[in-house]
């Protein structure tokens, strides 16, 4: 049949996407920008590529309008600090007009759990979205879940941030809320399984895993399987802002996500029993099993999707048609030409390695304090990391850079910083060949806002001068210099 995939970009749809193919389906793919499809070459003939933004109204004349089953996988849970509802809105109603006026028999909606009379901002945005999704007349299925587990998903991420950093933890009273959390791959099984299902249609499931937890049992039990001992002790005057600070300070979460993960995190969200198990003969994996099997994906590099590359991780109010172009007038640059010591493709291996646990190939200690004054203003400091270790996407997030070009085949990367700043960084790297050599080209371009931006590039020149060359010098050479 034909799936038409919002969110493809998502944790969710990344994961999706791949399944869906493989079971025979044809796939339409919503993205905002094409660029940021990393999948799309691998799966070339099999998906198509719809470029929309359901904020604003959709083109019924140049949209698809030929397909079976559409997935509404989009959300703003980290873009702002409990102002989802307008945003949530619009979107939700763009999406119905569309569908409203295509072939489609089905709208399936994965959403939070809302069982509870009193609800956080996001659940209750959730609730809404549900509502609106429901006066399509396009039948439609919700699944509703607590926190998703696996390799990348923002609750997997943060629980292991902080029991692999503290062996003890001043926790606040919301680490007793009850929770039902499921894996990620149980919840694709339901996904798929209740296409075009007739018992399905115009109904809502809640779907979670067998276990009943809180969150300071979640924590115990992923200790017991990382084999780590963690002391917790229980405070009653963390507020929620102070609890926002800890999630953000001690975890690669960004602030506004830390805070609206506190709204909910202080909620019960525990399921209520439903036929779907039996209806799609699914049998959940236990929360342990979930961490297993995140950390045997983690293990073999085989991370396919993480919460962090989502261009809300950091809060950003930029596309990547904004950035990929870089500028030229009123930016200070600092420009290098190195001669490769090493074969081309070395150095490209390199360079499309760094960041993350591979360091910046020079003054690691110098960019670990950097990210850390970033945190302190509230930025995404170093944290975040890389998904892959030895690959690079458009859209990708790199510590505290986001990648906005990767073409290794062309010998290109171009990355935008998402630091605090007084302005735009982009840094980039271009294999360049002449005078029968080839030589690595790197440009550190920015763009200063008013005096504090040119005062911030003056400042920062002698440590300019330092790091790039040294980092540049250390690609060309194929090894690290650090």
């Amino acid at each position: 049949m034909k799936i038409l995939l919002t969110g493809a970009n998502g944790y969710i749809g990344k994961r999706l996407l791949p399944v869906l193919l493989e079971q025979g389906h044809e796939v339409i793919c919503c993205v905002r920008d094409r660029r940021r499809l990393d999948t799309y070459d691998k799966y070339k003939g099999k998906v198509s590529v719809f470029e929309v933004d359901f904020l604003k109204p959709v083109d019924i004349d140049k949209a698809p309008l030929d397909f079976d089953v559409a997935f509404y996988l989009i959300h703003s849970l980290a873009g702002s600090i409990g102002k989802f509802e307008d945003k949530e809105r619009s979107s939700a109603q763009n999406f119905v007009s569309y569908l409203n006026a295509s072939s489609a028999r089905q709208i399936i909606f994965l959403t939070g759990i809302v069982n509870e009379k009193v609800l956080s901002p996001h659940l209750k945005s959730r609730k809404m979205v549900e509502g609106v999704l429901g006066k399509s007349s396009v039948p439609l299925t919700v699944l509703r879940a607590g926190i998703i587990v696996g390799s990348g998903s923002a609750s997997f991420e943060i629980i292991r941030d902080l029991v692999e950093k503290l062996p003890v933890m001043i926790t606040p009273k919301w680490v007793h809320s009850k929770i039902q959390p499921i894996g990620v791959g149980d919840v694709i099984k339901f996904l798929t399984g209740v296409m075009l299902n007739e018992h399905c249609l115009n109904k809502a499931f809640d779907i979670s895993g067998p276990e009943v937890l809180t969150y300071k049992q979640l924590m115990l039990q992923y200790a017991e399987v990382r084999h780590l001992k963690r002391y917790m002790i229980d405070v009653p005057f963390m507020t929620p802002r102070l609890s926002s600070y800890w999630l953000y300070f001690i975890t690669s979460t960004s602030y506004n996500l830390a805070v609206n993960l506190v709204e909910s995190m202080k909620i019960d969200v525990v399921a209520k029993d439903n036929e779907l198990e039996k209806i799609l003969n699914i049998k959940p994996v236990t929360y342990k099993e979930s961490v297993q099997k995140a950390f045997k994906k983690i293990e073999e590099n085989m991370v396919v999707s993480s919460w962090k590359d989502s261009f809300i991780s950091s809060a950003a109010q930029y596309s990547m048609m904004d950035l990929i172009q870089v500028p030229v007038f009123g930016c200070s640059r600092d420009k290098q030409e190195t001669e490769l010591k090493t074969d081309i493709e070395d150095a490209k291996d390199k360079l499309w390695s760094i960041g993350g646990g591979n360091g910046w190939y020079a003054s690691d200690r110098l960019w670990k304090i950097r990210g850390f004054m970033d945190k302190l203003v509230g930025g995404v400091g170093l944290r975040r990391g890389r998904r892959d270790p030895n690959h690079l996407h458009n859209g990708d997030a790199l510590d505290f850079w986001r990648v906005i070009l990767s073409d290794k085949k062309a010998g290109r990367l171009l990355l935008f910083a998402e630091m605090k700043l007084p302005g735009e960084a982009w840094l980039e790297w271009r294999f360049v060949h002449h005078d029968n050599k080839n030589f690595l080209e790197q440009t550190a371009t920015f763009r200063p806002k008013g005096l504090p931006g040119r005062l911030y590039w003056y400042l920062m020149l002698p440590f300019h001068h330092l790091i790039f060359n040294k980092m540049a010098r250390s690609i060309a050479a194929g090894h690290l210099e650090k």
